[in-house]
């Protein structure tokens, strides 16, 4: 561990020092630091409202070498510009740098302080995690903005080459990512195939007012104990589903924890059935860190959240054999050795790169 993580710094070192700031030079080399040379803006409609996005190359300039993309979520804390830099280590790590456009889109919200025209994100309730509508743009979700970069990666004639998109996040992004994938409105519509990585989410919109009971692998006593030992590399899967008392939390399965009550944002026209289908057709693989049992990192702890299990890890698992055993969902869930509740361990191991680097 202590090696990988000397290995990574000195990656994250070595992209960060490259001449001009990270500069793309004429013959199309990737911009690597998160500064504004690497700054894209993003504009809805006719304008003026734009969001920003750190890019690895312009979306606006042809580029026939790209042939995949990778678009990478940030956390709770919005910090676009560190997960840009996880994202770039990664790459080089995968030796995909010359080949990927990497985007890592910026989701500000209160009290972050705007550029001009920049749109501002809700922060809870129906927040920029569950695409919810903009309070200085009503009329744009947070899901919406991520369309958006689909749609500029599909066009042709900015990317002839590009076949893949890869849509990740980690806690409050993995949040997003797996919100959105079982909502957008423009997957299979792209000319690209699209898929989605989830890493250590707080939380999921479930697609049944049932939950894990708390026995057996969703057993709070062993929370802290369930990732110790050999075992704790390997997918757990003793989990039993049942009704939940909402006399504990009356809005445990109101979006975005379950299906209920969407009557606003980017989900409020679609069915529920429209929800399942997405959750179930759409490629999907979760990254569950083997030590993310603790109540850190902005953890939610609150009844609705904890609902689904007592730590990250054990509602990811809950919710992988759930969809996969009951719906018939073929998605794919790995336990990452050796990560907490980290990014960059979760996003720099050997393990993961195939999966965010297809």
């Amino acid at each position: 561990m202590l090696m990988r993580t000397a290995l990574l710094v000195a990656v994250v070192a070595a992209l960060t020092s490259l001449p001009e700031s990270g500069r793309a030079p004429a013959d199309g080399a990737p911009c690597t630091t998160a500064t504004a040379t690497c700054e894209q803006w993003i504009t809805f409609g006719n304008g003026p409202a734009r969001s920003m996005v750190y890019s690895t190359h312009p979306l606006g300039t042809p580029n026939a070498s790209v042939t995949r993309a990778l678009i990478m979520v940030h956390g709770a804390n919005r910090n676009a510009d560190h997960y840009f830099a996880t994202a770039t280590a990664a790459a080089f790590l995968a030796g995909a740098l010359d080949n990927t456009v990497i985007i890592a889109p910026r989701l500000i919200a209160a009290p972050d302080k705007p550029q001009a025209n920049e749109v501002v994100w809700p922060n809870g309730g129906d927040s920029w995690r569950s695409g919810g509508m903009s309070p200085s743009n009503p009329t744009v979700s947070s899901f919406d903005f991520v369309d958006e970069i689909l749609r500029r990666l599909a066009d042709r004639k900015m990317f002839p080459n590009l076949t893949k998109v890869v849509v990740a996040g980690h806690s409050a992004g993995g949040q997003l990512v797996t919100r959105y994938e079982m909502a957008n409105k423009v997957h299979g519509t792209l000319g690209a195939s699209v898929t989605y990585v989830v890493a250590n989410p707080s939380s999921y919109a479930w697609p049944a007012a049932v939950r894990p009971l708390p026995t057996g692998d969703a057993d709070p006593a062993m929370a802290d104990k369930e990732a110790l030992g050999a075992s704790g590399e390997k997918l757990h899967t003793q989990f039993t589903y049942g009704p939940f008392d909402s006399m504990k939390a009356s809005n445990y399965n109101r979006w975005p924890a379950g299906l209920e009550n969407r009557t606003s944002g980017y989900t409020a026209t679609m069915t529920d059935d429209q929800l399942r289908t997405h959750l179930v057709e759409r490629p999907t693989t979760y990254l569950l860190g083997q030590v993310d049992v603790l109540p850190l990192g902005g953890f939610d702890s609150s009844p609705t959240a904890m609902a689904q299990g007592p730590t990250r890890r054990a509602r990811g698992e809950a919710f992988v054999k759930y969809v996969t055993e009951t719906l018939g969902a073929k998605h794919q869930a790995i336990i990452v050795p050796e990560c907490g509740h980290n990014d960059r361990c979760i996003f720099t191991t050997d393990v993961v790169l195939p999966v965010i680097f297809p």
